[in-house]
């Protein structure tokens, strides 16, 4: 599904209002507090990766961004303005990751049809380009891949020129080539004023990608920074060990150490004394090839949000 609608062309806007701003945001359904108490301010033309586990609130906080629903406390503006005056202007624009094609005509055909609907938008060859997707104009959008068809959701969220583009889980189906190429796209867009929010399930992706990497959990903000940043506070290091057979409880048991995985011949340990761990597996196991390695971004989601990669859409 892609949302815009469009008055004036957005990558002109010169406001020198933070891009998004919610100032001690909170969100009940009932009894249960979705969002609590969130402060964030994120500047133009910065791109920020937005992660949080299931029901971590995450996605009620996009909504009210969108204006889709509204604070039970505390203000959201974009650009300045009301998300959904924002939104009516033309500065705003979201891809979701489902939804909103029709199988049956081209993509030229969809981008034309969106284009449309608006009283002022880019040209289709140009959104076309911007997106990748100038070689498949002509194709059936029943006939395009997973990749494809998110690339033709963003341009269609291009149309408008938003100068703040919201996209939910954007690379989902495409391979390493379109992200890479789509990335590209979005980092030179941003150079030009364009403000990017993303939430992602790769989480590799939000640390090579985001200027800026927002944590949230149990509907709170847990984490803001950048990517090294975030990886700082998971504190603890790293060891890796080639180690068939270990003893992972012996392992476990010493002073420490957080939790020891076990993948194929390979032994990986976390641990707060790296060097303890070391120094056991070179003195007292056959272990060969020994690593030491900071904390990476999984690791760091981990520790901060109590939570399992796996579990951050």
């Amino acid at each position: 599904m892609t949302s815009s609608m469009t008055e004036t062309s957005a990558r002109g806007f010169t406001g020198s209002e933070p891009a998004v701003s919610l100032t001690g945001v909170s969100k009940d359904f009932g009894h249960v507090h979705a969002v609590r108490g969130v402060d964030l301010t994120i500047a133009p033309g910065e791109i920020v990766a937005f992660l949080g586990p299931n029901g971590a609130g995450k996605t009620t906080t996009i909504d009210m961004i969108l204006g889709l629903t509204q604070p039970t406390a505390g203000e959201v503006e974009v650009l300045g303005l009301a998300p959904r005056h924002a939104i009516a202007r033309g500065l705003v624009s979201a891809v979701m990751q489902t939804g909103g094609l029709l199988k049956d005509i081209t993509v030229r055909e969809t981008v034309a049809y969106t284009g449309s609907l608006f009283a002022h938008t880019r040209s289709i060859d140009e959104v076309l380009a911007d997106a990748g997707i100038s070689g498949i104009a002509d194709r059936k959008v029943a006939k395009c891949s997973g990749g494809e068809q998110q690339r033709l959701r963003f341009a269609m969220a291009l149309l408008s020129d938003p100068a703040l583009l919201l996209l939910d889980e954007p690379t989902t189906g495409m391979d390493v080539e379109g992200r890479r190429t789509f990335w590209s796209t979005i980092r030179e867009d941003a150079a030009k004023g364009r403000t990017v929010l993303f939430a992602t399930h790769y989480l590799e992706e939000a640390d090579q990608y985001a200027d800026r990497i927002v944590l949230i959990s149990q509907g709170r903000i847990v984490a803001d920074g950048t990517g090294a940043e975030i990886k700082a506070l998971a504190s603890g290091r790293t060891v890796r060990a080639t180690l068939p057979d270990a003893d992972t409880a012996a392992l476990a048991a010493l002073g420490g150490v957080d939790h020891v995985e076990v993948r194929g011949d390979s032994v990986i340990v976390h641990a707060k004394d790296s060097d303890a761990v070391a120094r056991y597996l070179l003195t007292q196991t056959p272990a060969r090839d020994v690593e030491i390695a900071a904390k990476g971004i999984e690791e760091a989601f981990l520790s901060l949000t109590g939570h399992d990669e796996s579990e951050i859409r």
